[in-house]
């Protein structure tokens, strides 16, 4: 019995301890990548943003010459706040599909990632945030280029 009790007080003085320092316990839950990136608002002005660059981009701009630009726009900020672990819901159709015969080529993906990046750069958005959305976009290439 002594040593029991010896135990559960050394575990609470060693809990406490370790408490006392930051280094027990589970770490507070992150914000999601929508809330780091500003929320809806914020991710409305980057893809604002990143249009203004795509329409000023003649390695690409003629692509998107008969687009519906407004709708493009809402769909794009629906799919951003959807990877982003945002309450919204992107009800476009999948990248395959909406690309497909399009004859897209890895420069015009990459023309287009790199207005993106510019867009994000405009608005200084944080290397992390950066990086972890060009993650969860960049993998939508392989439905989007069809040719090298």
């Amino acid at each position: 019995m002594q040593y029991r009790h010896k135990f559960i007080s050394t575990g609470i003085l060693v809990g406490f301890f370790l408490g006392a320092v930051g280094c027990a316990g589970p770490e507070p839950p992150t914000k999601s990548l929508y809330d780091r990136l500003g929320g809806k608002p914020a991710i409305t002005a980057v893809v604002d943003q990143f249009v203004a660059n795509v329409a000023g981009d003649a390695k690409i701009n003629g692509r998107f010459a008969t687009t519906d630009t407004p709708k493009l726009k809402k769909h794009l900020v629906d799919q951003v706040c959807t990877a982003s672990s945002g309450p919204c819901v992107y009800t476009g159709r999948d990248m395959k599909a909406t690309h497909a015969g399009m004859r897209i080529s890895s420069a015009d993906f990459s023309a287009l990632v790199e207005d993106l990046v510019n867009a994000l750069n405009h608005f200084k958005v944080p290397e992390r945030e950066k990086s972890e959305l060009l993650g969860l976009l960049g993998p939508m290439k392989k439905d989007i280029v069809e040719l090298p």
